[in-house]
């Protein structure tokens, strides 16, 4: 089958791979009909996430048809139009039975590897590197979907693969990321990143009670996106300093709530430290940067809470850990825990509450991915979300 492989660093091709098969009775086989392009993606494409090897299969946003069942399932057939959850859960470990589906303590081959470097294994992701299982990921022809019978999620018929496919990730991850911010009824939030994990959390923020949202990027388009779908009030961080406006905005107190959705790949304002970054780039010495966690942390009203959805992949350094010490932020993280999700938002897409599919702004092929991953990591063509039909 063709498959979309990591070779190294902003080097992603369309290989031919062995079409995968069923290795447990707890398998299911899918033909991949819609597959979407992550920003998480881009910390692989990047060469932030360790652990990656050349030929590995990546994509951890798909969705299609089942085609094969091993002998242990029972709640999906042949024919069933899935979507298939990022996260890897057993179903009845300690965490996945408090519903922390990204901290299954089973589903992680490598969960020793992943330790030495963490304290204990997360879950294992589909399509992200070794460390988190070495699992195929999705942006294939065909994917075999591990521990089945906890995580795809049945379509009805009439939804178009469009309005469902982000139920894989970006959608429960906004949701997710709104709902770690324990809102209070008429809150101000702020949301750094009007990527699509941010537009969903904007989105899921008014959904969560709400009562003023603020979104802060560079991008015009981004801008113009959370204003128009997400209702956002806007601060372009090139052209405002966020901190002075933020505290105009909240009468000096500042956000109630304030969600990270950039993660390890934060650009700064300001041209030298930009170039600094871009210098270190060059080097192929990437680093997670700090500076959307910090300008948070310093915004973020005393008592506050900073929800960090956006991934970052090693160590961060100069974080201001004293200031959010001091004004005694509480702070929530994770990998979403996807499964718990599912069916709720899945009813809000079928009650026609949101349509999803309103981040996409590309198509494509398989064929077409590489060409993709440069013109999604360039911000070129105003690209925001890319979905891929095998």
């Amino acid at each position: 089958m063709k498959a979309v492989c990591w070779h190294g660093r902003k080097d992603v091709r369309v290989d031919r791979v062995d079409d995968p098969k069923i290795l447990d009775a707890r398998d299911v086989i899918i033909r991949v009909t819609s597959t979407a392009i992550c920003g998480s993606d881009l910390h692989l494409y990047h060469g932030y996430m360790p652990a990656m090897e050349s030929g590995d299969v990546i994509g951890h946003e798909p969705m299609g048809e089942v085609v094969e069942v091993g002998n242990a399932i029972t709640n999906l057939s042949v024919g069933d139009r899935v979507v298939v959850p990022f996260t890897l859960s057993c179903g009845s470990c300690f965490f996945c039975q408090r519903q922390q589906f990204s901290l299954c303590d089973t589903s992680n081959p490598n969960a020793q590897q992943a330790a030495e470097i963490m304290g204990q294994s997360p879950a294992g992701l589909l399509g992200y590197s070794h460390l988190l299982g070495g699992f195929a990921g999705g942006q294939a022809e065909y994917l075999r979907v591990p521990y089945a019978d906890v995580g795809p999620i049945k379509v009805p018929a009439g939804i178009a693969d469009e309005q469902v496919l982000f139920l894989s990730d970006i959608f429960p991850t906004g949701y997710m990321a709104a709902e770690n911010c324990d809102m209070e009824q008429g809150d101000t939030v702020a949301v750094w990143g009007c990527g699509p994990v941010g537009q969903f959390a904007i989105q899921s923020a008014w959904m969560l009670g709400a009562g003023r949202v603020v979104a802060i990027d560079r991008e015009p388009d981004r801008l113009a996106m959370a204003a128009k779908h997400g209702k956002a009030e806007t601060i372009n961080f090139e052209q405002q300093d966020v901190y002075d406006k933020l505290m105009e905005m909240t009468k000096g107190r500042g956000p109630d709530r304030c969600i990270d959705a950039v993660g390890a790949e934060a650009h700064a304002a300001g041209t030298l430290r930009e170039a600094a970054d871009d210098a270190m780039e060059a080097a192929r010495l990437p680093s997670n940067h700090p500076y959307v966690l910090a300008e948070a942390i310093k915004c973020c009203r005393k008592g506050g809470t900073l929800s960090v959805p956006g991934v970052y992949t090693a160590m961060v350094d100069n974080l201001p850990f004293g200031p959010a010490m001091n004004k005694a932020l509480t702070i929530k993280t994770g990998q979403t825990h996807v499964q718990r999700y599912l069916q709720p938002l899945l009813d809000k897409v079928v009650a026609g509450q949101i349509d999803p599919s309103f981040i996409i702004t590309h198509r494509g092929s398989l064929e077409d991915a590489p060409q993709l991953y440069k013109t999604f990591a360039e911000r070129s063509d105003d690209c925001l979300k890319v979905v891929l039909a095998p």
